[in-house]
């Protein structure tokens, strides 16, 4: 019998969930060397937003990462298992006993504020935890859709949600809820990422990884908002338009998920659709993002971009105005995989560029405000969630 996480009764009432979010704020720690207090205040909230790639199978109190998160730089950390700027296996991932050590050397490094651990472990093609390392077997999501089995996708996604959690990884940037609108698309279809065709295939499938995850403890992330499915091109290696080919049909999984599981987080897609908005891809868009997501879909949790540093977004726009805009569109949480390119200072040169946009005036205050309530509101459901995961997992 399936036995799901209750919804946190403690945190139902409204004035009970301000009045935990606002304690939980009081928790980030404020670092004494950056300057006035209200800056530090600012800068604490600024780096809850950013989560960062880095290299190295472990990680000790000189390394990069853990000076950021040390500082209150980041509040998130994503691992990958090949590097593809050196093109080299040495990334973060070879043994299962090496990475259950360096997560938990990362939380260590943050032991006031849970600090979310991502990885990208859809299954098939874009599996981080490779059975080589001594992980256990992944399909893809579009041979579970092909088999249209929800129930043999929950029991692949309860397999993988209880290897992540075993490894302290509390984020899984998983399911593709893309329909597969063009079987020829070289980033979805032709990698097996998406479970069907039929949207509401894809949302049954994608209903069961969610439920499974949330026993495990383990938040997901639906990806790619407003739809990646039918595009012609890769956002990794350019701009990619979907204004010609995407349909109304491709937003029915997330309405159907958020009638059902609901959503942990949901992630933006660096595509550009002029039916949407003439100006900006959806990721840097306020009428995608704020306007379609929030306002007409109703979507309150946490936005969470794709890698800012894929060429979709690189190649058009320069740091700053790609950070002024995403912010200013609705993203709370974003992603720099240092993967593509590295940049061991991107923590730094990011939240500077944000807090001198917040002192310009350009972002309001009141926008980082809010994605800090929405991030620690979903922390603070990781650390409800500690204490029951492994018996909850026992009786899936």
């Amino acid at each position: 019998m399936t036995r799901h996480l209750p919804r946190f009764p403690f945190l139902a009432n409204a004035r009970r969930l301000l009045l935990f979010v606002f304690l939980m704020t009081l928790l980030v720690p404020v670092p004494k060397s950056w300057g006035t207090e209200a800056d530090a205040y600012l800068k604490a909230q600024i780096g809850q937003m950013l989560m960062i790639g880095f290299r190295g199978l472990e990680v000790d109190q000189n390394s990069p990462v853990v000076q950021d998160i040390r500082s209150g730089r980041i509040g998130g950390g994503i691992l990958f298992d090949y590097d593809v700027a050196l093109r080299s296996q040495d990334r973060n991932i070879a043994t299962p006993e090496q990475l259950a050590a360096l997560v938990a050397d990362l939380h260590a490094a943050s032991p006031d504020t849970p600090l979310f651990v991502a990885i990208d472990q859809e299954g098939g093609r874009v599996n981080r935890l490779k059975e080589r390392y001594g992980f256990p077997p992944s399909v893809s999501q579009g041979w579970l859709g092909q088999k249209d089995d929800p129930r043999l996708t929950a029991d692949f996604a309860h397999r993988t949600a209880k290897t992540l959690s075993a490894m302290g990884i509390n984020v899984n940037l998983a399911p593709v809820v893309d329909v597969n609108v063009n079987p020829d698309n070289p980033i979805i279809g032709k990698l097996e990422r998406s479970f069907s065709a039929d949207p509401l295939r894809v949302a049954a499938h994608a209903e069961a990884v969610i439920s499974a995850h949330q026993v495990a403890g383990v938040l997901t992330a639906l990806k790619h908002f407003p739809g990646h499915g039918s595009s012609t091109q890769d956002s990794h290696l350019g701009f990619t338009d979907v204004t010609r080919t995407w349909s109304e049909m491709e937003l029915e999984p997330y309405r159907q998920i958020l009638r059902s599981v609901g959503a942990d987080m949901i992630m933006t897609a660096h595509v550009f659709n002029a039916r949407l908005d003439p100006n900006w891809p959806a990721t840097l868009s306020a009428p995608t993002l704020q306007g379609l997501l929030r306002d007409k879909m109703g979507y309150q949790g946490v936005i969470i971009s794709d890698d800012m540093q894929m060429q979709a977004i690189t190649d058009h726009y320069d740091l700053e105005t790609a950070l002024e805009q995403t912010i200013l569109a609705g993203t709370d949480v974003i992603i720099f995989g240092n993967n593509l390119v590295h940049d061991t200072a991107i923590a730094q040169k990011a939240g500077q560029i944000i807090l001198e946009l917040v002192r310009k005036g350009r972002i309001p205050a009141s926008r980082i405000q809010e994605s800090h309530a929405r991030i620690m509101h979903l922390k603070s459901r990781l650390a409800a969630r500690g204490d029951l995961d492994c018996r909850l997992c026992d009786h899936y």
